[in-house]
C-alpha cells in the first residue's frame, strides 16, 4: 500500500509497505526495520515474533524513544511481558498492533512532533 503523507522533508517517513518490505522515504528496504523520525534506518535483527527477545530492543532503546511502536507483521500478535520488559523498565511507552498499522500510526505520531520509534517485522502473507 502506498501512503501519502506530508511531513518535513528531513524525517524519515513511511511511504509505502506490502509483503517484505517497508518503504522509507520512498526508498524500499526489504526485511525488519527499526525507524526513528531523524536517525539513519536500522536493519531489525529480528525476523519474526516467535524469535523475538527482550535484547531484540537495546537498538530501540539507544534512540531514546518517547514511545515505540512494534508492527508485529501481516497480523496483530502481542508479546509476552518479559519480551517487552527492557522498554517497561525504562519507562518507554510501546503499542503493539500490526506492521500496517503501526507504519500508519508511526506517520500521525510523526506528524504529532512526537519521538516515536517503530520496531516494524516485515508483513508476510497470512
Amino acid at each position: 500500500m502506498k501512503l501519502h503523507f506530508q511531513a518535513p522533508s528531513n524525517l524519515n517517513t513511511v511511504t509505502a509497505y506490502g509483503a517484505g518490505y517497508i518503504e522509507v522515504n520512498r526508498i524500499r528496504h526489504s526485511g525488519s526495520l527499526i525507524v526513528a523520525p531523524d536517525e539513519p534506518i536500522r536493519v531489525w535483527d529480528a525476523v519474526d515474533i516467535e524469535q523475538l527477545r527482550p535484547e531484540h530492543f537495546t537498538a530501540v532503546l539507544e534512540l531514546d524513544p518517547e514511545l515505540v511502536l512494534v508492527g508485529t507483521g501481516a497480523r496483530q500478535r502481542f508479546l509476552p511481558p518479559q519480551t517487552t520488559s527492557p522498554l517497561a523498565r525504562a519507562g518507554v511507552g510501546f503499542e503493539v498492533m500490526d506492521t500496517a498499522a503501526a507504519c500508519r500510526t508511526f506517520n500521525i505520531l510523526l506528524a504529532e512532533g512526537r519521538r516515536v520509534v517503530g520496531a516494524f517485522l516485515a508483513c508476510t502473507p497470512i
